[in-house]
C-alpha cells in the first residue's frame, strides 16, 4: 500500500460496512472545473455511480467529448436539467451559480434525494446575512435551518444524518483548518485574526473573463475582494462556532498565477505563551484523515496537494514571540471543493470516510 495511502488509512477510524448498492450520483453543472473535478473522483470510486450529469447550454454534448481526459470512463452526455431524473438519485451535487441549489432543493429532499450543494445557498445559517452578500432572498429558509455545513473535521456527525449540505468554500476551509485548534483551546486573541491567502486562478470558475486571461493573470499577482469578500462571514460564522464567542477577522485574498492550489498565511496572537502549538495541533487532527500536521519548521507548498483531498498544515512562532503564524495548503478544486463534496457524501451515505479519495498529489 503507497504510504500515504497507509496514512491515511491508518488515521481513519475504521467502520465496519457491508457492501451496498451503487450510490447513483447526479450533477447539476458538470462543465464547470469542480464538476470535471467531481467526475474524475467519482470516477474512481468503488461505491459511486454517475447516472445523469446536467447542462442547458451543452445538453447533448458527451462528457468524454468535451473532456478527452475522462474517455473511456464515462459513456454520458449532457442533458438538459428537467430531462435527468435528478429526483431517482441517491446524491444529487449542485456544481451550480448560488441560488440553483436552493430552487430545486425541496423538490429532491422530498423524494428521498440528499444533496450536496458546492455553492453557498446552504454555508450561511442566516437568511438574511446570506442575501447581503448574495444579493437574493433566501428560497427556503426553513430547509436552511436542518442544512449541516460539511466541513467534517467540525461536523462529522451532524453530515451523517443530513439531508442537505452546504459544502465550504475553498478559501473558507483552509482558514478554519488553520484556525480551529487555537480557538478550540482558547490560546489567542479572538478580536486580532488576520488571513491572507492566496489562490489559483481555477478558483474563479471556468468562464472568459478578461482578468483571467493568460495574459492578464500570468506572471502577476493581486490583491482582490480587499473591502469584502462573500468567504468573510462564511469564515466568521465557522470560527466564531469554534471559540464560542464572537471574532473579528481580517481577509484579504490575492490572484496567483498558478492554476490549483490556495495558501493560506494565519496570524493570532496568543493569550497563553507556554501552550505548545506544535502539540497541539497534532493532538487536535491526530484522528483526521485529510489534515497532515507537518513537522516544526515545516513549510508546505500547493503543489504538495495537488489534486489531492488534503489540507497540510505547519505551525510556527516567529522567534519564540508572542505571535502564532500558520500555514494552511489545500487544492481548491478537491478539498476546497470537490474532493470534500465526496467526503461529505461517504459520511452521508454510511461509507468508510476516505473511500474513493486515496490518490497520492500530483507532482510535478
Amino acid at each position: 500500500m503507497p504510504m500515504l495511502e497507509s496514512t491515511i488509512a491508518e488515521k481513519s477510524a475504521p467502520v465496519a460496512h457491508a457492501r451496498q448498492a451503487m450510490i447513483t450520483i447526479g450533477i447539476v453543472g458538470g462543465t464547470g472545473y469542480t464538476g470535471v473535478e467531481l467526475l474524475r473522483l467519482l470516477a474512481q470510486h468503488p461505491d459511486a455511480s454517475v447516472r445523469s450529469i446536467t447542462s442547458r447550454k451543452d445538453a447533448g454534448t458527451r462528457v468524454a467529448d468535451m473532456f478527452p481526459s475522462l474517455r473511456g470512463r464515462y459513456d454520458l452526455a449532457f442533458t438538459d436539467p428537467a430531462d435527468a431524473g435528478l429526483a431517482d438519485c441517491d446524491v444529487v451535487f449542485f456544481a451550480t451559480p448560488h441560488g440553483v441549489a436552493m430552487a430545486q432543493a425541496r423538490e429532491l429532499t422530498a423524494r428521498g434525494t440528499k444533496i450536496i450543494d458546492l455553492a453557498a445557498d446552504f454555508r450561511l445559517k442566516d437568511a438574511a446575512v446570506f442575501e447581503q452578500w448574495y444579493g437574493m432572498p433566501h428560497a427556503c429558509p426553513d430547509l436552511l435551518a436542518e442544512a449541516v455545513y460539511g466541513l467534517p473535521e467540525v461536523n462529522r456527525e451532524a453530515i451523517r444524518a443530513a439531508r442537505i449540505v452546504g459544502n465550504p468554500g475553498c478559501y473558507p476551509t483552509a482558514v478554519q483548518l488553520g484556525f480551529l485548534p487555537l480557538l478550540e483551546a482558547g490560546v489567542v486573541d479572538t478580536e486580532h485574526l488576520i488571513a491572507d491567502c492566496k489562490s489559483g486562478v481555477s478558483g474563479a470558475g471556468r468562464k472568459a473573463e478578461v482578468g483571467l486571461l493568460f495574459a492578464e493573470a500570468s506572471d502577476n499577482f493581486k490583491a482582490y475582494g480587499v473591502n469584502g469578500h462573500r468567504h468573510h462571514p462564511e469564515i466568521v460564522q465557522g470560527l466564531q462556532g469554534a471559540a464560542g464567542t464572537p471574532v473579528k477577522l481580517v481577509f484579504t485574498p490575492h490572484l496567483t498565477p498558478i492554476i490549483r492550489g490556495i495558501h493560506a498565511t494565519l496570524y493570532a496572537r496568543l493569550t497563553r505563551p507556554d501552550v505548545d502549538l506544535q502539540a497541539l495541533f497534532e493532538a487536535r487532527y491526530a484522528g483526521e484523515p485529510f489534515v497532515d500536521v507537518m513537522p516544526p519548521g515545516s513549510a508546505p507548498d500547493t503543489r504538495s496537494v495537488r489534486a489531492a483531498n488534503v489540507c497540510r498544515i505547519a505551525v510556527h512562532r516567529p522567534q519564540g514571540g508572542d505571535m502564532a503564524l500558520i500555514l494552511a495548503v489545500e487544492d481548491n478544486l478537491v478539498k476546497g471543493a470537490a474532493g470534500q463534496a465526496i467526503q461529505n457524501m461517504n459520511l452521508m451515505c454510511g461509507l468508510p470516510e476516505i473511500t474513493g479519495l486515496t490518490a497520492l498529489p500530483v507532482l510535478p
